[in-house]
């Protein structure tokens, strides 16, 4: 008869731990970085649409785009560690076209809360914001930031 025994397979970690502080700590600047962008954003948005009288979808892609300016330039200075491209340009016109594929997501979800679920601007704008945040931050580190 012969003995079984047992024999602890080798552990599999899909992210190694040294990534997962690198992605953790990335993705709580950006938050910072994202969280400062929607300031400038939801502040220029109030002020068109209150203060000037702008159509909140005239106003929404002016504002996101001062936001966009102030999350690229903590981006690169300040969230992101490493970047894959050296091309500065380059990485500028993709992080640009993200943030219109962010902004057409941010445009939806706006205009979903106040046409379809009659929120007020500011609360439709805090779930477009999120929304387009998570896609932002998704999009942006897998094409143009690495680990």
């Amino acid at each position: 008869m012969s003995q079984l025994t047992y024999e602890p397979k080798a552990q599999i970690t899909l992210i190694n731990p040294n990534d997962q502080r690198v992605l953790s700590g990335e993705l709580s600047r950006y938050l910072v970085v994202s969280a400062v962008a929607l300031g400038v954003d939801v502040g220029l948005l109030s002020l068109l649409t209150l203060g000037f009288g702008a159509h909140y979808l005239i106003a929404n892609p002016v504002a996101f785009a001062f936001g966009a300016v102030a999350a690229y330039l903590g981006s690169i200075h300040w969230a992101f560690r490493n970047r894959k491209l050296s091309n500065r340009s380059m990485e500028l016109l993709i992080f640009v076209a993200i943030g219109i594929g962010g902004l057409a997501v941010n445009e939806s979800v706006l205009w979903l809360g106040i046409e379809v679920a009659a929120l007020s601007l500011i609360i439709a704008k805090i779930g477009a914001a999120a929304t387009s945040f998570v896609f932002n931050f998704v999009v942006r580190k897998i094409i143009l930031f690495t680990t």
